[in-house]
């Protein structure tokens, strides 16, 4: 667990989207922090700042430290606006912490051990990531940064499940409690096969040429028919 994340932050008292844009165009992040038996609080931040932790991949799954002043609250990021557009930050949602109370959190996984796995090195196949974080549950002590899961064993067409994660000490996967059935995929190693497509272009060229004596002819025919129509008319 990381606990270096350094947040300062300001109260804000004005409401609604109008105060949030007008935050925005101050170069500053509209946050709210909640939880913990206390009632929610709103607060700005420094929108470069954020922008800058925000780089590094531990500040979503760590212990932060938010300073009001000369007071400090843990809390974690529970959500994160982005621009769809800009480089910045919509808005931030955090959620105290408290030692003895868990906490869900989403953390990465980092997949090592590739380059030696039997169904890379010796099977030629490639490795497929099926997904890259999962939902823990601990306390905020025992929270790790992220979840190593080791594949240099894993041979060709194999895959490993969320069981196969070895957890670090105090720490579970919610998802798992609900059943079997949620023993989720996260990375395998098969061969790509290619498929060739043969060129629709090519097919509809080739089916023209085959018949282009017998459509020419019959286009011929409608214009025959069709200038007689016009000479009976007059």
């Amino acid at each position: 667990m990381s606990d270096d994340f350094d947040l300062i932050a300001e109260l804000r008292e004005d409401q609604g989207k109008g105060a949030s844009r007008r935050l925005r165009l101050k170069g500053k992040v509209p946050a709210i922090i909640y939880g913990a038996g206390r009632p929610p609080r709103s607060l700005s931040f420094d929108q470069n700042k954020v922008l800058q932790q925000l780089e590094n991949e531990s500040f979503y799954s760590s212990i932060l430290n938010i300073k009001v002043n000369d007071k400090s609250q843990a809390a974690i990021l529970k959500d994160l606006q982005r621009h769809p557009a800009k480089h910045m930050i919509i808005h931030m949602d955090f959620q105290r912490i408290v030692d003895d109370v868990e906490i869900k959190m989403n953390v990465p996984l980092h997949f090592v051990g590739e380059e030696v796995a039997p169904g890379v090195k010796s099977g030629g196949g490639t490795v497929a990531r099926l997904i890259n974080d999962v939902e823990i549950l601990c306390l905020p002590k025992h929270l790790p940064e992220f979840i190593e899961v080791d594949i240099s064993e894993l041979e060709l067409d194999e895959m490993l499940h969320l069981t196969d994660i070895k957890l670090p000490e105090g720490v579970e996967i919610p998802l798992l409690a609900q059943g079997p059935e949620n023993d989720q995929a996260m990375v395998s190693i098969h061969v790509i096969k290619e498929v060739v497509i043969e060129d629709e272009e090519e097919i509809v060229e080739g089916e023209v040429g085959e018949e282009g004596e017998e459509g020419e002819g019959a286009a011929d025919d409608a214009a025959t028919e069709a200038s007689g129509d016009e000479s009976s008319d007059e």
